[in-house]
């Protein structure tokens, strides 16, 4: 099958000359858009696990050790250990090291990655995360969803434009690659809105990209405005026309990490097909092929 994008596995494979999966990590962090530091409640599409729905809390060594221990260890021989939930780097710097040391506890693992949000980034985590440079391949997943101001403010993002832009250049500065999130779909998002944070990450110096379905899950705001009839997700096509659209205006050189969310199926309220994977990615590569999109070609 012809490829119209970049794919992150193809990009680790080059790097790492075989295939290289990821050990999702719970490391206990909590979100200054939930203590109050910012805000509380955190994101409104954001559930009481945060985004590694399916991480489970225990000690940080035995997560990476049950990981490879299992059938999972067994399917590649490289790792990375993945901080995804909550906020990665909301902590002291010494709290910070102390976690990320106790998730390198096996030599299979050649790579951390650090899932945070862009107002949590600093020049004292931007020099512990350098440290680890020098014996893994390290990156940051920043989170940013839209590039509207005022449609983040809507769901409690509780950061601005501007500290995305310097989180991007002080990781830049010290050479450390940066993956952020596009969600299309937001409550209160116009349909102009997706392409304009294409255009704003295009004009960043951004590695790769993951773009997400809004899925409402239990216990969230998001579900008591759906509940209230003032929020409805977008139904498949729509979404599978719209990723389209993104691909093809993005630059050619960003890596997609992923062109769907995985909603946990028993927290997932809506839409029903989010928790079909298989045929949401079927449908995004039949519309590429059908309207004969390769990733960029769209981009000026």
């Amino acid at each position: 099958m012809v490829k119209r994008y970049n794919q992150f596995n193809d990009f680790l494979k080059e790097k790492f000359g075989e295939r290289t999966l990821k050990v999702c990590i719970d490391g206990g962090f909590t979100c200054p858009n939930r203590d109050g530091k910012c805000g509380v409640g955190g994101c409104s599409f954001c559930g009481e696990r945060g985004s590694g729905e399916n991480t489970k809390k225990i000690d940080i060594g035995s997560q990476v050790k049950n990981h490879l221990d299992s059938y999972r260890g067994k399917r590649a021989n490289k790792f990375i250990a993945y901080f995804q939930n909550f906020t990665n780097t909301y902590d002291s710097v010494e709290n910070l090291k102390k976690k990320y040391d106790s998730a390198l506890v096996d030599n299979r693992i050649v790579a951390l990655a650090i899932a945070t949000r862009p107002d949590c980034i600093n020049e004292d985590v931007v020099n512990l995360l350098k440290e680890y440079q020098k014996k893994y391949y390290v990156y940051v997943e920043l989170g940013f969803q839209t590039a509207n101001e005022e449609v983040a403010k809507k769901f409690n993002r509780g950061y601005t434009n501007q500290d995305f832009v310097n989180a991007v250049e002080l990781l830049n500065k010290a050479n450390i690659d940066v993956i952020t999130h596009i969600m299309v779909g937001l409550p209160f998002e116009e349909n102009e809105d997706v392409l304009k944070t294409v255009s704003f990450i295009n004009s960043l110096n951004i590695l790769g990209v993951k773009i997400h379905s809004t899925y409402i899950i239990k216990n969230t705001q998001l579900e008591k405005l759906f509940n209230k009839g003032k929020y409805v997700p977008l139904e498949l096509e729509t979404y599978v026309d719209k990723v389209c659209d993104i691909l093809s205006y993005l630059k050619k050189d960003i890596i997609i990490c992923r062109i769907t969310g995985d909603a946990p199926k028993d927290i997932l309220v809506a839409p029903e097909w989010n928790s079909h994977k298989k045929i949401i990615l079927n449908s995004i590569n039949r519309e590429l092929e059908k309207r004969n999109i390769f990733q960029g070609c769209s981009f000026e």
